[in-house]
């Protein structure tokens, strides 16, 4: 039983390699009764010898019995006994001698064991080039004291023992069944799946080669070899057959080759033809599309020339009116300096008396315009202040500041709907929150206000037909009120509460009430989903007997409530329904054709499987069984403290965006008020301070001056160049606004012939070569 690869890791000594018996132990079998027998190989050859009816038959049946099947094992063949000399149950009783009767008739076995024993055989065997273990064991019980004894297969991959594993279970099998799945092992019922594990594990490809053994184990004498060869270690084979198929195969593949070969040349062939058709069509295809994007040039620079323009357009205009801003401020003054200087004539004409006075109502006058134009200047920059924006120091800065207020206003603007839209729907979040926390709330009530686990709104409706009907409640459970999964297999709670929740939320009605339930279900609408059951009498009912239920079915892990008058019908309907092995490895369930995994994977036959993960398989918010509803409240109102949580998050984040909308309308505002200021002149307040100034030392000179002509000349003489540098200035100015002038103009016009070309019909047509225009670029 050597495995056909090898592992990386070789053995010291090749001797050892492939499965060989480490272990032989037997505990009630045969005569070897009361204890453990224990026989060690250690992998090596072991010679097995004693006296007669000492047992060596014995041990040898025993290692044939864990690789043989039951219907091929002949018992105590190695001895040369008759075929029913010994049987599995004489091992398993323990017959040692037979007796005879006070008649004289034929002996009658006697045993050394009760038919309340049982019996344990177990191999270990060891594979050193793979540094493997694997473990056969077989249990034997009796049910019917006149039967043939029962069994039990076991296969592990590690060393297992009879004392560590096999005892102390009483006569309970199901506990050692319970305590093997526990400990990872799959015990099977019968030799088919534990043979197919074994064979699997040892390398064997087919019952042969266990075939050979069993005919050899016990070999005396071979009367003709080839005979023996023939019948034990070859499989039939009849050879006819398969040479007329093998020179029909030959001929099916010599016309297929040569259909191949054809296909091949005419392909060949064609290869370079359709190459070339399909290079001429790309072609085609790229020559039309550049035609068509060549024919979009006119249209797509149009478009780019457009844009430019605009832009161009912008900074025009913002120029111009500086420009004019500029011309405004000269022009003022420049009309100021007139006033100045025929004041200052009249002054000089009138030898500086009336100068004087003249003098203090100006600078009054100045004054007061001084302080109106620091009040404007003061409010501006408290404005200015809260948006974040720089000191504004002469006109050019004043334009930019208001060119720059524009986007300011329309980002303020959109940040004020943005948090508004925001709000809007956590408003909606809120509101759908709150609604979710009252269902949680009424359905907690519900669930305070009785014992089951059936859903709010399947209690109203069946308070609804029973109220209508003048009937009892408790008279039409739901098939969820009566049933539970059992408390010593709640690990299989979740898939038991998907599988069976359809099922659990059926209401059962009896028979005497079935006429009018039916009536009223079909005249009424529901405003939901109802399934029911006519619950029949036992003797009525269609499905009979209780079927023999898998040794794993999922209908063994439920409970009925025991005093329920419907506890019969549920008995057979979970038996006939939900009778599903519950699988607790990949590979059992890939075996069974019923079954269903604790996750919740369920395969019925036909190969269907099915896994609804739509819901938490834990999720005990959703259970319907069981006849307590402890556990789904809690759950529940779980549910619903994560909920208050989610919403006081939400009413916190309410506040933020509230905070958030107040400061984006505060800067709005602002930037509406700070519109309001349309000329830097407003602002100035330094050129009137200037002016006051200038006037008061004015006064001071002409007030302390000793020649009064003198001063009023001389003021007379730097007025007149002031003027003369401010007329250069406007005159400067006021070209430079022409030149911008012109300028807008010829831009406006190219703007205008541009929007002819894109509001052309030949535009839009072109509009979709845009992409290929640009990708070539």
């Amino acid at each position: 039983m050597k495995p056909e690869s090898l592992a990386l890791d070789f053995a010291a000594d090749e001797a050892l390699a492939g499965f060989r018996l480490q272990r032989l132990e037997v505990f009630n079998w045969g005569t070897f009764d009361g204890r453990v027998w224990s026989m060690r190989c250690d992998g090596r050859n072991a010679l097995l010898t004693g006296d007669i009816g000492s047992g060596k038959s014995t041990l040898v049946d025993a290692v044939t019995t864990l690789l043989v099947p039951a219907h091929r094992v002949a018992y105590n063949k190695a001895a040369g006994a008759d075929a029913r000399e010994r049987t599995l149950r004489s091992y398993v009783l323990g017959h040692y001698k037979a007796e005879r009767n006070e008649q004289g008739s034929s002996g009658r076995p006697v045993a050394l064991r009760g038919p309340n024993s049982y019996s344990v055989i177990l191999a270990v065997f060891h594979n050193a080039g793979y540094d493997q273990t694997v473990t056969l064991a077989q249990v034997f019980w009796l049910k019917d004291p006149q039967g043939q004894p029962q069994r039990l297969y076991v296969v592990a991959e590690r060393a297992l023992g009879i004392a560590e594993h096999f005892a102390d279970f009483g006569s309970d099998i199901s506990k050692l069944r319970k305590r093997l799945r526990a400990g990872g092992l799959v015990p099977e019922d019968s030799f088919p799946p534990y043979g197919a594990l074994f064979r699997r594990l040892f390398g064997i490809k087919n019952d042969q080669a266990l075939e050979l053994f069993h005919q050899t184990v016990s070999l005396k004498s071979v009367g003709n070899l080839t005979d023996f060869v023939r019948s034990h270690m070859l499989e039939p084979f009849d050879v006819a057959p398969r040479l007329r198929d093998l020179i029909g195969h030959f001929d099916d593949l010599n016309r297929a080759h040569e259909a191949v070969l054809k296909a091949q040349a005419q392909v060949k062939l064609l290869m370079p033809l359709v190459a070339d058709g399909e290079r001429h069509e790309a072609l085609a295809a790229q020559v039309e599309q550049l035609r068509a994007a060549r024919e979009a040039l006119q249209s797509y620079f149009a478009g780019l020339k457009a844009e430019l323009l605009d832009r161009r357009l912008e900074h025009l205009a913002d120029e111009l009116a500086r420009h004019a801003s500029q011309i405004e401020r000269l022009s003022q003054q420049q009309a100021e300096q007139h006033v100045q200087m025929r004041e200052l004539r009249s002054a000089i004409a009138q030898s500086g008396g009336d100068r004087i006075e003249r003098l203090a109502l100006d600078i009054a006058q100045k004054e007061d315009e001084r302080q109106r134009r620091a009040d404007k200047a003061r409010r501006y920059d408290e404005l200015r202040q809260v948006l974040d924006l720089l000191a504004v120091h002469n006109a050019d800065d004043f334009l930019t500041q208001r060119t720059l207020a524009l986007p300011l206003r329309e980002a303020a603007a959109e940040r004020d709907a943005a948090v508004q839209n925001e709000l809007n729907q956590l408003g909606v979040t809120l509101a759908q929150g709150r609604s979710e926390h009252q269902v949680l709330a009424d359905e907690i009530a519900s669930l305070q206000a009785r014992r089951s686990n059936i859903d709010a709104q399947q209690v109203a409706m069946r308070r609804s037909l029973c109220d209508a009907l003048r009937l009892p409640e408790a008279d039409m459970p739901y098939a969820g009120e009566l049933i539970q999964v059992r408390d010593d297999e709640r690990d299989w709670e979740g898939a038991a509460e998907r599988l069976l929740r359809g099922f659990g939320l059926s209401l059962l009605v009896p028979d005497e009430h079935y006429a009018v339930v039916s009536e009223w279900v079909d005249r009424t609408h529901l405003r939901g989903r109802l399934v029911y059951f006519r619950v029949l009498p036992a003797r009525k009912g269609p499905r009979g007997e209780l079927p023999v239920l898998h040794p794993d079915s999922l209908a063994r892990k439920l409970a009925v409530k025991p005093d329920s008058p419907f506890y019969a019908w549920l008995e057979r309907e979970l038996a006939h329904r939900f009778d599903l092995a519950c699988c607790t490895s990949a590979e059992q369930f890939r075996r069974e054709k019923h079954a269903v995994t604790s996750a919740g994977q369920i395969k019925a036959p036909g190969e269907r499987h099915e896994k609804d993960d739509r819901h938490r398989l834990d999720d005990r918010s959703r259970y319907v069984l069981g006849w307590s509803n402890a556990a789904k409240i809690a759950a529940l109102q779980a549910k619903a403290k994560a909920l208050e949580a989610r919403l006081g998050d939400t009413g916190q984040r309410v506040g933020a965006l509230l905070q958030q909308q107040g400061a984006a309308r505060k800067r709005l505002e602002a930037l509406n008020k700070i519109d309001e200021y349309r000329d830097y002149a407003e602002l100035d307040w330094q050129s009137s301070a200037a002016a006051v100034a200038r006037l008061q030392d004015e006064r001071r000179q002409l007030e302390s001056a000793s020649d009064v002509l003198k001063a009023l000349a001389a003021q007379l003489q730097t007025l007149e160049a002031t003027q003369r540098d401010t007329g250069d200035k406007l005159k400067a100015r006021e070209a430079e606004h022409a030149k911008a002038g012109l300028r807008q103009q010829q831009a406006t016009a190219l703007r205008e012939q541009a929007q002819q070309v894109l509001d052309s019909p030949a535009a839009k047509a072109a509009a979709p070569h845009f992409e290929t225009i640009d990708a070539l670029r």
